[in-house]
């Protein structure tokens, strides 16, 4: 098979939670059990961080092996989902797996993993675990897919465990309350490895510290050790977001620049710092020079894309993947920050979210333009329409996302606001 044949197959022939939501859930690690062992089990031949969490798992995946790069180690990282092309999910030091690579690994075990009836994703965590281990990285790091203690990623052993925060998402897989989403992101904890928690919570706070101590593991609340003194955004040329940083315990300040201009990523880092400390005390000599310059070019470093991307500057366009009622309260609350003469919001989502939580976010002096992802899961756009009406929001529907963003850009005065949303597969599309 060429590189569009596999992924053909591995889109059509396998289950995928993005395109079907919980029908390729698999409950059990029990596939990528079998896979790894058919594999001679590659995950046991490098070192790993394993990172889950509601919201910025992806971001502090990417800073952290940005900053690992600029150490100048040789470091995997594998996320999901992707927006342009299948192979953004694996990557050495910032460079796609090779076509050829997942050809050629697709090819020469599709007849044993068809044995094994693998998800789309327990398939892609193999490859992932294997191009790695052929490859010699010295570090990977792994974001989980969904939860913790059931996806598909925690079979390794990490050299650190990181949650970066717990609010309301996939509710009808991993539970209806934070306590028990907690429960399931506890689930990377493993026995005598330190845990960073980015985000303390009075309601899930405990389950952390029983789960660390049952497995003998030292807990670190990373917003407990560090604060943001102060934040801003500057445009010279180009956005970037600048912070003072202050660690409490000696009360250094380290002054940092993002071009990930999110001011969520305000949470984001202080988790990577305190998880830096962490690897520091396991003998990694990262310097300050390696956190400044693995912050500051976490984009050419790891190719990371739909974290408050910037499109456009006349009329301002701006796309964010955040999907859940803590992702859009946080887009939302920046979209306030910002000056417009009108907003204008691309909007679509999936069906097996909680949506009304989600509209009653959004502002009705927005001129909404609704649409839906080209998925099975997508939500219909006229069904989005008739539920946004009754939160006070209005628009027209679209046939398609790219029509949608397109009629948004027409109608947008210089002085306008562009903004695209509500589900990573609509941003996706526009990427």
């Amino acid at each position: 098979m060429n590189y569009k044949q596999t992924l053909d197959y591995l889109y059509s022939a396998l289950p995928m939670f993005y395109r079907i939501g919980a029908a390729a859930y698999k409950a059990d690690l029990n596939n990528t059990i079998k896979i790894c062992n058919l594999l001679n089990n590659p995950q046991n031949n490098f070192k790993s961080i394993h990172i889950a969490g509601t919201n910025g798992k992806g971001s502090v995946s990417h800073f952290i092996a940005s900053v690992l790069q600029e150490r100048g180690l040789n470091v995997g990282l594998y996320t999901s989902p992707h927006f342009k092309d299948f192979r953004e999910r694996i990557k050495i030091n910032g460079k796609d797996i090779p076509k050829k690579y997942v050809s050629t690994f697709v090819s020469k075990y599709q007849k044993e993993f068809e044995k094994i009836n693998p998800s789309f994703f327990e398939m892609t965590v193999g490859m992932a675990f294997n191009y790695f281990s052929d490859k010699k990285v010295d570090i990977a790091v792994i974001e989980t897919g969904l939860g913790g203690r059931l996806d598909s990623t925690n079979i390794i052993t990490p050299i650190l465990s990181v949650i970066t925060n717990i609010s309301f998402d996939h509710m009808n897989l991993l539970g209806e309350t934070l306590e028990k989403i907690a429960f399931e992101k506890a689930g990377i904890i493993k026995s005598n490895v330190p845990v960073v928690i980015g985000e303390s919570h009075k309601q899930t706070n405990q389950i952390f510290k029983d789960q660390a101590k049952h497995n003998n593991s030292s807990i670190f609340f990373a917003d407990k050790n560090y604060c943001v003194l102060d934040v801003d955004i500057e445009n010279k040329g180009k956005k970037d977001l600048f912070l003072n940083i202050e660690r409490k315990k000696d009360s250094s300040i380290r002054k940092l620049k993002s071009p990930l201009t999110g001011l969520y990523q305000r949470k984001n880092l202080l988790t990577v710092l305190q998880s830096i400390d962490l690897l520091n005390e396991q003998g990694m000599k990262i310097k300050e020079t390696h956190i400044v310059k693995g912050i500051s070019r976490v984009i050419e470093n790891t190719g990371i894309m739909g974290r408050w991307q910037m499109l456009s500057k006349s009329p301002l366009v701006v796309c964010d993947m955040g999907h859940n009622e803590d992702g859009i309260r946080q887009v939302v609350a920046q979209i306030a920050t910002c000056k417009y003469k009108q907003l204008h919001f691309v909007i679509g989502m999936v069906n097996d979210k909680d949506i009304d939580s989600i509209l009653k976010l959004l502002p009705q002096q927005a001129i909404y333009y609704f649409c839906k992802a080209d998925m099975p899961r997508g939500l219909d756009a006229s069904a989005l329409q008739a539920k946004a009406a009754t939160f006070g929001l209005s628009g027209k529907t679209y046939s398609s996302v790219k029509k949608a963003f397109n009629t948004a850009k027409n109608y947008a005065d210089k002085k306008d606001f562009v903004f695209v949303g509500g589900s990573t597969f609509i941003v996706a599309e526009i990427l």
